[in-house]
Parts: structure tokens; C-alpha cells; sequence
């Protein structure tokens, strides 16, 4: 009867204590707390941007409190058929102050967690590594129907359902350019911006592929929602 009761007990300690640690685990860590655009890029984190593409109200809730901040400029996309049909994609026309060579397609989850990218660690690595800040991102788009590589028989890209953007450089407020084929293994802070701005892109996306994966990357940062974590 004593060893019930005190088992009992350290049941009910455990689970205040549990309770009370609860409460106080910031939001990146917590897996029940609802994704906010300011959470820092965690395992939890990416965890609940995968979980948005099963969440459309959600997703587009925080892309418009992104826009209400000046984060992203985006406007809603009609749904199409075909193909390669599209349900709930948006345009993004650019990232606040951070232009774009041209606006594009993406599918909800891609805006966000580009947004989050984008302000998190694009704009202050901008900063810290070139000295200027960040005005432009140039990129060689996101839609296209299209299989892999363009091969007959092989799966559908990430591109078809606008689930990627490729990015192929940057601009600054100090007139620097810097792009992926000629930076990439340069030597310098362009091509260190191109390093860690990578390197740090791929907590947000499923994947980042760029050119030490393979010559068809050469000449941009393919940044997916696919996969768990593929940085390569």
C-alpha cells in the first residue's frame, strides 16, 4: 500500500514538473505551439513549416501577418488544371524592401518559409558580410511543369507544383552583384555571403541543392520544401 502511494506520488511530481518545464520551452522547441515567422530555424521549426502544406489557413494566415509586417509582397494565384495543377499557390512580387528580378509562382509553404529565410538570414548576413544591405534577389524561377531533370519517365520536379525557387544571386544597396556561377568559388565576401547564405538556407527548406551537388546546379541554389533536411 506505502509503495502504491509513493509511486502515485512521484507520478504526480513527474507531471508538474513536466507541466511547469512545459510552459516555459520556447516556442521553437515546443511541437504544439502553433509556427510563428519569428521562430528561429530548429528541427521543431521545420517540423511545423512541413506541417503547413496540410494546413493552408494556417499558412496563409502568417504569410498575410508577414505582409501586414513588410516582410512579403504576394497576391493569391487562381487555381489551375492541367498537368501540373496548382491549388492554393501565390504570386510573391517581392520581400519587403528585398526586391526580386521578377515575381513568381509558389506554392503557400515555399512563400513562408522563403520569408523566413530571407529576413532571418539573407538580410543580416547581407550586413555582416558585405557591408551593405541586402536589395535584390535574382532568380531563374519556381514553376514548370516539368519532370526531374527533364527526363521522360522520371518523377515530377519540385518545380511542377511550385514547391522551389532557384536563386542565382544577389544585389546590395552599395551596388555589389553577386551571383552563383561566377562567386560561387571565387575567393572574397561575395562568395563568402554565397557560402553562409546557403549553408544557412538549409534549415528553412526540405532541401537545398546547389553547386557542389552536381553541374546543373552550377548557376543557382535550388531551395525545395522536399526531404527533411538535404543540404548538399
Amino acid at each position: 500500500m506505502v509503495k502504491g502511494v509513493k509511486i502515485v506520488m512521484v507520478i504526480a511530481i513527474m507531471a508538474v514538473v513536466g507541466f511547469w518545464l512545459y510552459q516555459r520551452l520556447p516556442a521553437q522547441y515546443n511541437p504544439f505551439a502553433p509556427l510563428s515567422i519569428d521562430d528561429p530555424p530548429t528541427q521543431i521549426t521545420r517540423y511545423k513549416l512541413r506541417q503547413m502544406v496540410n494546413d493552408p489557413q494556417a499558412c496563409f494566415a502568417l504569410l498575410q501577418q508577414a505582409q501586414s509586417r513588410g516582410q512579403i509582397n504576394f497576391r493569391k494565384s487562381a487555381d489551375t488544371q492541367g498537368n501540373c495543377p496548382l491549388t492554393g499557390a501565390v504570386r510573391v512580387l517581392d520581400f519587403g524592401n528585398v526586391a526580386l528580378s521578377s515575381s513568381f509562382l509558389a506554392s503557400c509553404s515555399l512563400a513562408l518559409s522563403s520569408t523566413m529565410f530571407i529576413h532571418q538570414r539573407a538580410v543580416p548576413l547581407a550586413q555582416s558580410e558585405m557591408g551593405s544591405k541586402l536589395t535584390r534577389i535574382n532568380h531563374l524561377g519556381s514553376f514548370a511543369c516539368r519532370n526531374i531533370y527533364n527526363r521522360e519517365g522520371a518523377r515530377r520536379s519540385e518545380h511542377a507544383t511550385a514547391d522551389a525557387l532557384d536563386i542565382s544571386g544577389f544585389s546590395f544597396a552599395n551596388q555589389q552583384q553577386i551571383s552563383v556561377l561566377k562567386d560561387w568559388r571565387s575567393t572574397g565576401k561575395g562568395s563568402e555571403y554565397l557560402h553562409r547564405v546557403f549553408e544557412n538556407g538549409c534549415s528553412f527548406y526540405g532541401n537545398a541543392l546547389g553547386p557542389e551537388y552536381n553541374a546543373a546546379h552550377a548557376n543557382h541554389f535550388h531551395m525545395g520544401m522536399r526531404g527533411y533536411g538535404l543540404c548538399r
